[in-house]
């Protein structure tokens, strides 16, 4: 029996090398990997995927160029700009999973606002900002401790991820092989899948296929 994957984790590997192959600036890259965002962003509904969540921007990615950094923040600013009102339009709830409010100020009330003029949307957009797992992990655990004995249950309900479905599927764009610190916990028992595709070059037609992969698989969950 086929399964359907609700709630799609995608790590964006690839930029800087799609543009060095073009012999292009790293910020030219970023740009087509926001092209592929919203590309993929308006597929999903007729994918049945209820929840994607796409890594953009890690807690180690501060040690990147400042340049860099600076071009990232940018990009978030103008896809955020432009890109709300289509969220609103085609009732998409953005959720943002990491310490967002650690960004610079205009990003943070950008980001707030935009959170409240998509908060009745039922379908979900998670942005991982200023994320790692491993600190999350250690936040949720902390936060269990003082409400009582500490348990698989009480360190789920204090993750970020505590509103989100159950992570289905996760995706690695790029052919590399590792999780770099993204839902570790919550990828316990998710399928995966690394592609070969450079996240810029990566379309809705290669998600389909890694959905449909993830249909043929038997999920046992440490079961037989």
């Amino acid at each position: 029996m086929s399964t359907q994957a609700k709630h799609v984790a995608i790590i964006m590997d690839g930029n800087g090398r799609w543009a060095k192959r073009k012999m292009l600036p790293r910020a030219m890259g970023h740009r087509q990997g926001v092209e592929a965002v919203r590309k993929l962003v308006r597929s999903v509904e007729p994918m049945g995927i209820d929840c994607l969540t796409l890594y953009a921007f890690s807690s180690e990615n501060w040690k990147r160029p400042e340049e860099e950094v600076g071009d990232l923040m940018n990009l978030l600013r103008k896809f955020v700009k432009s890109d709300l009102p289509e969220f609103i339009a085609n009732d998409v709830r953005l959720k943002i999973v990491g310490d967002y409010k650690a960004l610079a100020p205009d990003i943070v009330a950008q980001l707030e606002d935009a959170l409240e003029k998509t908060s009745g949307g039922s379908r979900i957009l998670a942005v991982a900002l200023n994320y790692g797992s491993q600190q999350e992990i250690v936040q949720a655990a902390a936060k269990a401790a003082e409400q009582g004995p500490v348990t698989e249950e009480g360190i789920a309900a204090n993750l970020y991820t505590a509103d989100l479905p159950p992570l289905d599927l996760l995706i690695r764009t790029s052919g590399e092989v590792r999780l770099s610190n993204f839902l570790l916990w919550q990828c316990a028992y998710s399928e995966m899948a690394f592609v070969d595709v450079l996240w810029p070059d990566f379309t809705p037609d290669h998600l389909q296929q890694a959905l449909d992969d993830f249909a043929d698989r038997e999920r046992r969950f440490g079961g037989r």
